[in-house]
């Protein structure tokens, strides 16, 4: 004997009416989960947007030369007042891909507050002697974007005064500063030193917690669409066999 229901039992009037229901419920349900996910993805968008169109306010407003570099300080826009070290003192960083191409970064160290924050001057082709960049005398203020210290890259070579990435721990041990800015800072003044070409700010990384609950929410509304269709199979398959027998 077959116990299965033929194809126009599942329009009868009986259910009907509860397939209408299940696509509504199921279609509200994924244009919520749709809209509360826009929405996280905007919030991401507008989260990595507004960073670099901060305006810029005095380092000493949002940071301290004993301060943990945090995640709202990246990519913060600030004025830089401190006195530059002796022109031989800076060094390269190397492996600076733009393009097809690599460049290195020219790092000057500047007392700010009493401590070192290395200050990205700009980005030449090729590394060479880091003291034929001129230095300014006395105090000098500049505009610059903060960045936290990086990670990883190729260690310090004292003989070029070279490192593969600017990390703030290695270069306290190797330069020998009483104390250093947990992170650095990348210039964006108009005009730069002769040979060299601005650079370009790295987007903030940010992180996926922003919006986390639009994220949350959208991701309820699919398992409400979810439950729905298993409800509305469950119900529709007990009404279609009930009528058969």
């Amino acid at each position: 004997m077959n116990d299965r229901p033929g194809l126009g039992a599942w329009f009868g009037p009986r259910v009907i009416g509860l397939h209408l229901f299940a696509i509504a419920a199921i279609g509200f349900c994924l244009f919520m989960g749709t809209w509360q996910l826009g929405v996280y993805d905007d919030r991401q968008a507008d989260e990595g947007d507004a960073r670099p169109g901060a305006s810029a306010v005095p380092i000493a407003e949002v940071w301290s030369p004993d301060g943990v570099f945090t995640k709202d300080l990246d990519q913060q826009p600030v004025t830089v007042t401190g006195t530059f070290r002796p022109a031989a003192e800076q060094f390269w960083v190397t492996g600076r891909a733009k393009g097809d191409g690599t460049g290195a970064w020219p790092v000057a160290p500047v007392t700010v507050q009493g401590a070192e924050l290395f200050v990205v001057r700009g980005r030449a082709p090729q590394t060479s002697d880091p003291a034929a960049f001129d230095v300014p005398t006395g105090e000098a203020s500049l505009q610059a974007v903060l960045q936290p210290g990086e990670a990883s890259g190729s260690g310090w070579d004292a003989a070029t005064r070279t490192i593969g990435a600017l990390r703030i721990p290695t270069l306290l041990n190797e330069l020998g500063y009483d104390d250093l800015w947990s992170g650095y800072a990348i210039s964006t003044e108009a005009a730069v030193p002769a040979g060299l070409e601005a650079v370009e700010v790295p987007e903030a990384d940010v992180s996926w917690t922003a919006g986390g609950r639009n994220l949350g929410y959208g991701l309820q509304w699919w398992v409400f669409a979810a439950f729905a269709l298993f409800m509305w199979w469950r119900m529709a398959r007990e009404i279609v066999l009930g009528d058969e027998r």
